[in-house]
């Protein structure tokens, strides 16, 4: 589980896409890598009607970068992730998004003690 206590180290995401499966595909590569406050068996639900784009949250503990490159994942469209903390945590996961999925970052907005960065993911 992710600890809450420190702000630096939490980073908070949230998924926006069409396919429940790309989402849970995005959440088993950023839980191999950081504890999580979702258990790996709660993985994205979907309602009935899939065509319209959903949202899904996840908070993982950033505390270092994970040890070796994860494996590159498949998706089967694009999904939006904005990520939320700690400047470093933020990076960091990135990182791990990066050897994932091809990223595409869109935004970024900064403040004195977090950023939020807006980012577009696809198969490698």
């Amino acid at each position: 589980m992710a600890d809450t206590a420190n702000p630096n180290t939490l980073v908070k995401v949230a998924l926006t896409g069409h396919s429940h499966d790309d989402a849970a595909a995005v959440f088993e590569a950023l839980r191999a890598a950081f504890p999580s406050d979702r258990a790996a068996s709660d993985v994205p639900q979907s309602e009935a009607d899939d065509a319209r784009p959903t949202v899904w949250t996840a908070s993982y503990e950033v505390r270092e970068a994970p040890q070796g490159e994860p494996a590159a994942t498949s998706l089967k469209g694009s999904v939006t992730a904005t990520v939320q903390g700690g400047y470093r945590a933020v990076d960091v996961l990135r990182g791990v998004l990066e050897g994932a999925f091809s990223v595409q970052e869109k935004g970024t907005a900064s403040g004195d003690q977090e950023k939020e960065t807006e980012l577009v993911l696809e198969s490698r």
